[in-house]
């Protein structure tokens, strides 16, 4: 089985080894197999497709596995993006792995790592999310989870449901720089680059359309509290207890603390007293 990953908007997207993996492939399992055929006849391919989405994934996966068990390959595709990422397909390659039947992948647009590059936001270390729960009680217990996340967030969501997830974030997380990524690779594509609090206000009343990311900064790290030469004082009485002189004590903790080793050896000499 091929997992095949399809374009999220521009079709010139679709990479020349997904096309020739669809024109060898016996069937195509698709999410929605009317979306699919418009993307199948764009390029002049003709091929069986059955479909494989949300409601009968489960029953649908015995039938595709036996297919290739009996020598049949296929190719697994959603609407958009990547297979089994907030779509159809995690239960399929699960089967497939389970029956020992060999998976391959044909990369192919992702929106959320596309968003994130947008973003301006650290990209070094992030957490995917997904989509939030319609329900507001839900929404509420997911982000909860969430608030002293110091990596970038990362969320699909759709647009009548963007203001009150807005409220929410802003109200759970509190303000945080936000990047709202619409429409990628569309015609109106558009990075809103700005603050949860401003995003909240100005999506309250005002429709944004298409499909969106939202990337969110992480919780900031917490600063060490700043040493006073009292406590820089205790930290080399610490360390003269672990064994170094109170010459080599001092000095360490000057290092640690950034108090003057003269002042911390001073206060060590007079609890000496």
């Amino acid at each position: 089985m091929y997992i095949v990953g399809t374009p999220i908007g521009n079709l010139s997207d679709l990479s020349p080894r997904a096309l020739e993996t669809f024109r060898s492939v016996d069937f195509i399992a698709a999410e929605d197999t009317r979306v699919t055929l418009k993307l199948l006849n764009h390029f002049g391919i003709k091929k069986e497709l059955v479909s494989c989405f949300e409601h009968n994934e489960r029953a649908r996966s015995e039938q595709i596995c036996a297919r290739i068990e009996g020598g049949e390959s296929c190719a697994l595709v959603t609407d958009a993006g990547m297979p089994a990422i907030s779509d159809p397909g995690e239960l399929l390659v699960a089967q497939c792995a389970k029956r020992g039947i060999r998976t391959l992948a044909v990369p192919g647009p992702v929106a959320f790592a596309t968003a994130l590059a947008l973003s301006g936001l650290p990209t070094g270390r992030f957490t995917f999310e997904g989509f939030l729960s319609v329900s507001r009680k839900s929404r509420r217990e997911h982000l909860e989870e969430l608030k002293d996340e110091k990596r970038t967030m990362l969320f699909y969501e759709a647009p009548h449901k963007l203001s009150a997830t807005l409220r929410d974030l802003y109200e759970t997380l509190g303000d945080r720089r936000i990047a709202i990524v619409r429409e990628i690779t569309k015609v109106y594509e558009e990075t809103i680059r700005t603050t949860l609090s401003q995003a909240a206000q100005r999506y309250a009343d005002e429709a944004i359309k298409g499909e969106i990311v939202l990337v969110i900064e992480g919780a900031p790290e917490e600063k060490p509290a700043a040493y006073t030469p009292e406590t820089a004082a205790q930290l080399a009485e610490e360390l003269r207890k672990g064994g170094l002189t109170a010459s080599e004590a001092a000095k360490e903790a000057a290092k640690r603390s950034g108090i003057k080793k003269g002042e911390i050896y001073k206060l060590l000499q007079t609890g000496e007293e």
